[in-house]
């Protein structure tokens, strides 16, 4: 009786104490904390951090007058490895051949990998006696369509994931020459949580695009799509939009009211992207979307997708067209001869056994426009995808010892290429972090005046000390609360450069329910990095970790801003 009594008197007063902490019942039930009580318990937090206010001052000379532009920040194409590699000696005619990411991949993803690999070694003979032999560079789709348009590097052949890569390389002057409309079909679509598709049917009745667009504008429906500059589902559905206000009509697509209605939609899409992983991995996760686009070949392939959704088709078909791009005509023979080759029926069959030519073979929504049309389509979403909503951001910087030589380099190298990509109208801070945390930006309109403080920051950045990540987290984190409850329609971001490896100072644990409630996304980038780490940081509000390890960093970074600023 004795021991009952005292475990009464423990549990009574074990929740005295957590109803009169609200964050602690919060935290002991694991229920998530408001904006409110996320920004109060960030204000507790930060007076203890070691901050210094040192605003640069400095401006560094700019050079007027140049345009943000992806290609500009191409790699070598070498960065950008065959998947398969052809002979390129003795009694051949070799072919270079660009193929988009799920057609020139592993496993399931290979499929033109493997009709290359049986075409090489079939020996094929053209009329004039010498055989013929094919490279495959994996490539994704926007990128490959940069390289052929910007004359970087120009493929015997160009076979993206749909037809709109083949117009806008037209719009550039490219030759470009029909060899197949489709070596596998494929189609794009909405995939939804079961509940959030059973929750629209009861309210509108039909699952079909018009409705899902709908949904999303009254606010009954959260999604997001991949970066139409780089994606071949998302560009299909960001002209899919437009031409589902335009009703068809592809002379209205640009028009203001298309343009309002668009502006509109977007008010319901938290974010914009870089992979479909990212997006699938927050709806899995339980994130706030309840819908994203994908293709149906991945969306077959994917187990965890098996159960518990459903696929939308919408847009154009993906249809994995082969072009001629190059202009010599026994290249051209070889491309003609690997078309053929593709269709035997044991490719067909191998295409349908790794997900293609399966799924919905619905209608093509609109018709294919004009290169010229899909090009002012893309710069309109960079102009309207925040729906006039201004961004706060801040770039938190690593400067400890760990970060000295290269990887520092890197970082400013990055930084400084990056601001070409972030619009003037936008609101930018700039953070550094060691042993302590130091502002050397406070968040202002990102106008000359503070792009030149901002470059000669980056370029003043030197690394010693000790690494207080988290520190510098929690600084950034509430410098954009202040922007965002000085302007409440402020879209806040917060972009981290690091290694990760977090030695003083506050932790993971410290600051994750408080980032969560803030609701404001932390992108990641990684220099030989503890990348779980960094992964862990931008999963809390469904963001992007990059690898700046991995080839094709400053392209990646470059497409990162141009999504998100």
């Amino acid at each position: 009786m004795k021991k009952l009594l005292l475990l009464a008197a423990a549990f009574l007063v074990t929740a005295g104490v957590i109803v009169s902490q609200p964050n602690l019942w919060k935290s002991w039930f694991e229920v998530p904390l408001t904006r409110d009580e996320a920004s109060s318990a960030l204000r507790n937090l930060t007076p203890g951090i070691d901050r210094i206010d040192a605003p640069v001052i400095r401006r560094a000379k700019l050079s007027l007058g140049n345009k943000a532009d992806l290609k500009s920040t191409l790699p070598a194409i070498t960065e950008f490895p065959l998947s398969v590699r052809g002979a390129t000696s003795g009694n051949v005619v070799h072919a270079e051949i660009f193929a988009s990411s799920e057609k020139a991949g592993q496993g399931t993803d290979g499929w033109i990998n493997e009709v290359a690999k049986q075409f090489n070694q079939a020996r094929v003979k053209l009329a004039d006696g010498r055989e013929a032999s094919v490279s495959i560079r994996k490539i994704a789709s926007g990128t490959g369509y940069q390289f052929i348009a910007s004359g970087e590097h120009t493929p015997a052949a160009f076979s993206p994931s749909n037809h709109l890569w083949i117009a806008m390389a037209k719009a550039h002057g490219a030759q470009v020459a029909p060899v197949s409309e489709r070596l596998v079909g494929n189609s794009a679509g909405i995939v939804l949580r079961a509940g959030s598709a059973a929750a629209m049917r009861e309210r509108y009745g039909e699952l079909n695009v018009r409705n899902l667009l709908d949904a999303v504008v009254q606010g009954h429906l959260v999604m997001g799509y991949t970066d139409p500059f780089a994606s071949s589902t998302g560009l299909n559905f960001l002209v899919t939009v437009l031409a589902e206000f335009a009703g068809g009509d592809q002379e209205a697509m640009l028009s203001d009211a298309v343009v309002s209605s668009f502006e509109s939609f977007q008010q319901g899409v938290p974010f914009v992207a870089l992979t479909t992983l990212q997006m699938r991995e927050s709806v899995q996760n339980e994130g706030s979307l309840d819908a994203f686009v994908m293709e149906y070949q991945t969306f077959v392939k994917t187990p965890e997708l098996s159960s518990g959704y459903e696929f939308i088709a919408f847009g154009l078909l993906h249809d994995n067209p082969l072009y001629f791009t190059g202009e010599d005509t026994a290249q051209k023979a070889v491309i003609e001869a690997f078309a053929q080759f593709a269709a035997q029926d044991k490719f067909v069959q191998l295409a349908s056994e790794y997900g293609f030519n399966a799924g919905p073979r619905h209608q093509s929504a609109y018709a294919l426009p004009d290169g010229a049309t899909l090009i002012k389509a893309q710069r309109l979403w960079k102009e309207k995808k925040d729906s006039g909503r201004p961004i706060a951001a801040v770039f938190l910087c690593d400067v400890s010892g760990s970060m000295r030589g290269t990887r520092l380099a890197n970082l400013r190298k990055a930084l400084t290429a990056g601001a070409e990509f972030i619009a003037s109208e936008n609101s930018i801070g700039l953070v550094a972090f060691n042993n302590s945390v130091t502002t050397l930006l406070p968040i202002k309109r990102f106008n000359l005046p503070h792009k030149a403080n901002f470059v000669a920051a980056v370029d003043a950045l030197r690394a010693g000390g000790n690494t207080a990540m988290y520190d510098g987290v929690a600084i950034s984190l509430s410098m954009l609360d202040e922007a965002v409850r000085a302007t409440p329609d402020a879209k806040p971001i917060l972009f981290v450069l690091s290694d990760g490896a977090t030695n003083r100072g506050l932790e993971y644990g410290d600051l994750a329910p408080i980032a969560a409630g803030l609701q404001i996304p932390i992108y990641t980038i990684g220099y030989a990095a503890k990348l779980s780490e960094l992964k862990r940081l931008s999963s809390l509000v469904e963001a992007a970790s990059l690898n700046a390890d991995e080839a094709q960093i400053e392209y990646k970074i470059g497409a990162l801003l141009n999504a998100q600023m």
